[in-house]
């Protein structure tokens, strides 16, 4: 079995908080009990009721059912839409337009409640490091923000394939899921391909790496570390959102942290301003902490003029998008669907590429092998991609299957 968890729940069956009742205390704006379904106005009060915290403890314990295989998967107990209209909307969650910027528009602020838990885990020293492996970390923040991503989408999109890094566990903050919506993403509506408005459910899969940088976040290298979510259509990674919880860390005690980056491919990436790097050098950017043989050899052969080591696939490619280097070289096996659907997506609404060494697309259906077992190469500007491509050794590409 790979490692990794998809979460598509089975219809149905937690306890609900029937129509105009006090919604739980999870939801961006917490409604009064005087709400019906027909009440789409005001403000709402800032806390949940007296008389139905019990019953929002209640549901918060039960987000989670055993599966008959016995894996643990977040429940498709946010059925509130269709109970508590209203108070969904007051959240500010949009139920019209397409699907795929509607998801996109929850992912943008998931990741941004997603870099409040990472920073606040930090801040408190304790990481909860268990380690999985050779240079295969997990901490508190990477379940802790797994579980916040996997129940705030599964509660809006809960026929949406979502697969995650992690396993997920029992225990979730109810106050970690975040039902509101990115008006930014969701007013670009017009702008979108015709392909992607007529998405569907069932073609979508979502890859989630909640904390890429693992490493290098348990080490202080805070500016390594992002929340990565990608969104791909058929197999293809088609829109994405990478968020910075350490961005802008240093400078300054009173400095606001954190960014988010988010692109749709046919619409344009924000959050981040492209720029281009001088063609007088060849500066290329590869891993920090997994250099192989084959990983040195396919960087030699482009004979570059400064190699830069850091750790994250998603730093990686922010650091082509910011015109820092002008390829990611990584000739191994060792990274993951989740670690690049949403970097190549952003990367690919930006105008650049990325493909494994052979040049062959990667595949994010459901049902891919998890492992990018053909290295990656990317490169800041899709026309480049040819030369580096042609530069791969062919004992390299041996050693790495096509994907």
């Amino acid at each position: 079995m790979q490692a990794g968890w998809a979460l598509r729940p089975r219809a149905a069956a937690a306890r609900l908080i029937g129509p105009g009742r006090c919604p739980p205390s999870f939801l961006r704006s917490r409604s009064g009990c005087d709400v019906n379904d027909d009440d789409v106005g005001g403000a709402g009060d800032s806390r949940p009721c007296h008389s139905h915290r019990d019953q929002v403890s209640s549901l918060s314990s039960s987000l989670l059912l055993r599966e008959a295989n016995g894996r643990r998967c977040f429940s498709n107990l946010y059925r509130f839409y269709g109970r508590n209209k209203a108070c969904l909307l007051r959240g500010g969650m949009s139920t019209s337009g397409s699907l795929v910027l509607r998801l996109l528009a929850s992912s943008v602020r998931v990741a941004d409640r997603a870099g409040n838990i990472v920073r606040d885990i930090m801040s408190k020293g304790d990481l909860g490091i268990v380690d999985k492996g050779v240079n295969d970390l997990q901490t508190e923040a990477d379940r802790s923000v797994q579980r916040c991503i996997m129940a705030s989408l599964n509660s809006q999109f809960p026929n949406v394939t979502i697969i995650g890094e992690e396993e997920p566990a029992a225990d979730l903050d109810p106050d970690w899921v975040e039902l509101s919506q990115s008006d930014e993403v969701l007013a670009c509506e017009s702008k979108l391909p015709q392909e992607l408005r007529d998405a569907a459910e069932k073609d979508i899969c979502v890859w989630v790496d909640p904390l890429d940088g693992t490493n290098e976040y348990t080490q202080g290298m805070l500016d390594h570390v992002t929340v990565l979510i990608g969104i791909a259509l058929n197999g293809t990674a088609v829109a994405g959102v990478m968020h910075q919880p350490y961005y802008n860390y240093k400078s300054g005690p009173d400095a606001s942290l954190g960014r988010t980056i988010w692109g749709v491919v046919g619409v344009g990436a924000f959050g981040i301003e492209r720029k281009a790097l001088g063609r007088d050098t060849k500066v290329v950017v590869t891993t920090r902490s997994h250099e192989t043989e084959a990983v040195r050899d396919a960087i030699a052969a482009c004979e570059p003029t400064e190699v830069i080591r850091v750790g994250g696939a998603g730093h990686k490619v922010l650091l082509l998008i910011e015109g820092k280097a002008h390829a990611y070289i990584f000739a191994s096996s060792g990274c993951k669907k989740w670690d690049t659907c949403a970097p190549e997506a952003v990367l690919r609404a930006m105008g650049g590429m990325l493909t494994d060494v052979h040049g062959n697309n990667y595949q994010y259906h459901p049902s891919v092998v998890h492992q990018n077992t053909g290295g990656v190469l990317a490169t800041a500007f899709a026309s480049d991609q040819a030369w580096y491509l042609s530069r791969m050794p062919e004992e390299v590409k041996r050693l790495l299957p096509s994907s």
